[in-house]
């Protein structure tokens, strides 16, 4: 698989936009109420939104990672290189395995649900409706495109 240049430093930049996350002694607490969401990564296609609620994916340790989900959302097939741990919050999360895209294939997940993989495990996602999901796992973070022409940071360069 080619990966795009710069894909670590444009998911740090992407993420650096959202709100802070760490209190000084490394505590965080965060009610609903106080998710401030801004734009989703660069990484992911238009359309989803982001609130960073814990540590940096840009470096190496934990972080959790919220991401609204548009009606109708897509995420085409691809892996990271670290463990992907996901908690759906609401909605229906429909998740597939392959390195092709095929919606008949994916698994409907409705909120509760919970998923984790290793590192390299080509997956696709989509929505009907809109879901909100998060994101837990350890930084570097970052996701390759099965087809690095799905990948929306290429598109913008």
């Amino acid at each position: 698989m080619m990966l795009v240049p710069a894909t670590a430093s444009a998911v740090v930049v992407a993420l650096s936009l959202l709100a802070p996350a760490s209190a000084q002694d490394g505590s965080r607490i965060v009610t609903p109420q106080e998710i401030e969401w801004g734009a989703g990564p660069a990484s992911l296609p238009a359309g989803a939104q982001g609130a960073l609620l814990y540590g940096d994916p840009g470096k190496e340790g934990p972080f959790a990672l919220r991401l609204r989900l548009p009606k109708g959302y897509a995420i085409p097939p691809h892996s990271h290189p670290m463990p992907e741990i996901v908690t759906v919050i609401s909605g229906t999360f429909r998740l597939g395995m392959g390195e092709t895209s095929d919606p008949s294939k994916a698994r409907p997940l409705p909120a509760g649900s919970f998923f984790a993989m290793p590192p390299g495990m080509n997956h696709f996602a989509s929505n009907d409706e809109e879901t909100i999901v998060q994101l837990n796992s350890v930084g570097p973070w970052n996701i390759t495109y099965v087809d690095p022409k799905d990948d929306p940071r290429r598109q913008t360069q």
